[in-house]
């Protein structure tokens, strides 16, 4: 049974507006991928300052990129949905979602302009937080997890916005191959962009539990096969593409690489104490898990083993994620970890919290609290590979639904 899906063809009404659409991608669909790479590197960025500063203000350059962002995601979708409400014509509202019985709108603008009135909330949210609790101790404190819901919304609705318009696309009749061909690949590159600052929220979201301290115990497994193989394998199912999981992890390792180094480059200096590591400059984030090898190994198997159902393409691909991923990160995270050699600008693994002394004597070593025996890792191992499974199998049918929608 082959797993090589079309999306599903329209209905009459709405296959003869679409024939009559013109070929061109809408204003809003670069504008939310635009404000999807805003509240990410601004997220990244609002990383570093607690790290290197500390105690940041409402109106912080960091916070001020996310809030960008979410204007600009919520300003363009709610204008789409206005304009197609009220001066859309038959051809746009055919192939809309109606909502409230009133409302024109695609299912990428709903969720964009929900993901940034959730971010708008959660700033008066953050900054009574701060001034009543202090800095946090968390990256899921109570007014981030806001924060990252609507960041969430936005990048997902930028995503499957983008989806929509390429599923479209081979029901345009009034255009040639070679513009056919253009159009796909611009759409191709703008779902790589939006799905890899998905993936990078999502591993912002659990980044606490995936340091390069954390790499030689079970757990660091067990949630990266249970948070990363159900977005790998959602997208790769949702656009048809040889190399689309490797183009969405590359888009992630980048914008990891390039905030790491660039980020550094600017002057900071804590401004909270105590204080007992002194710098002048930005430390840096994390350098990128090595997701873009597993990825590459289950494009391959992906496209090798294309015939089979998604109920035998999932032990396949999650013990080639499982494995490759395990294999590279047990001694790249080594690397980073123990060697002097990745103490730089490149690897990053000399950059230290204000608050963390630097002479302590496990910054460049694994403490014996993060060591297991073979026996209680092959057990954590074998959990991994149970939530690897599961987190396949329920990619591939969320890629599915995905690669259905036309809305």
């Amino acid at each position: 049974m082959s797993t090589t899906l079309s999306p599903p063809p329209p209905t009459d009404t709405a296959r003869m507006h679409l024939a009559k659409s013109s070929p061109r991608i809408p204003v809003y669909i670069f504008a939310t991928v635009f404000a999807s790479f805003c509240v990410i590197t601004g997220l990244i960025w609002d990383i570093c300052w607690h790290l290197s500063i500390g105690r940041d203000g409402l109106l912080s350059p960091p916070h001020l990129v996310i809030y960008l962002g979410a204007v600009v995601s919520g300003l363009f979708s709610g204008y789409e949905i206005l304009r197609k409400t009220f001066w859309g014509s038959k051809e746009e509202k055919a192939t809309s979602v109606k909502i409230w019985g009133f409302f024109y709108s695609s299912l990428g603008s709903l969720f964009c302009v929900w993901g940034a009135l959730s971010m708008l909330t959660s700033a008066p949210f953050d900054d009574w937080w701060h001034n009543t609790y202090g800095l946090d101790v968390t990256i899921l404190s109570p007014p981030h997890t806001v924060l990252i819901l609507g960041i969430i919304g936005i990048q997902f609705g930028a995503m499957i916005s983008v989806i929509a318009i390429k599923n479209q696309v081979k029901f345009l009749k009034n255009m040639t191959t070679n513009q056919e061909k253009a159009l796909n690949s611009v759409l191709f590159v703008l779902f790589a962009l939006s799905a890899g600052f998905l993936l990078t929220i999502w591993y912002t979201l659990i980044s606490e539990e995936l340091g390069r301290m954390r790499v030689r115990r079970s757990s660091f497994y067990i949630f990266s096969g249970a948070a990363f193989p159900i977005l790998l394998m959602a997208v790769g199912k949702a656009v048809n593409h040889k190399w689309t999981i490797t183009a969405v992890a590359a888009v992630y390792t980048i914008l990891m690489l390039l905030t790491l180094w660039i980020i550094p480059l600017f002057p900071a200096e804590p401004k909270l104490g105590p204080i007992l590591n002194h710098f002048d400059h930005y430390q840096g984030f994390q350098f990128p898990l090595l997701l873009i090898l597993p990825a590459f190994a289950m494009d391959l198997l992906r496209h090798r083993f294309g015939y089979l159902n998604d109920w035998q393409l999932t032990p396949l691909l999650g013990f080639a994620f499982l494995i490759v991923f395990f294999v590279v990160q047990w001694f790249f995270g080594g690397f980073l970890m123990e060697s002097p050699y990745a103490r730089n600008w490149f690897f990053g693994s000399h950059y230290w919290y204000f608050g963390n002394p630097p002479e302590w004597e496990y910054r460049y070593k694994f403490g014996p609290w993060m060591l297991e025996d073979f026996g209680t890792l092959s057990k954590g191992l074998g959990i991994a590979l149970i939530a690897t499974l599961i987190s396949t199998r329920i990619g591939l049918a969320w890629g599915n639904w995905m690669h259905k929608i036309q809305r």
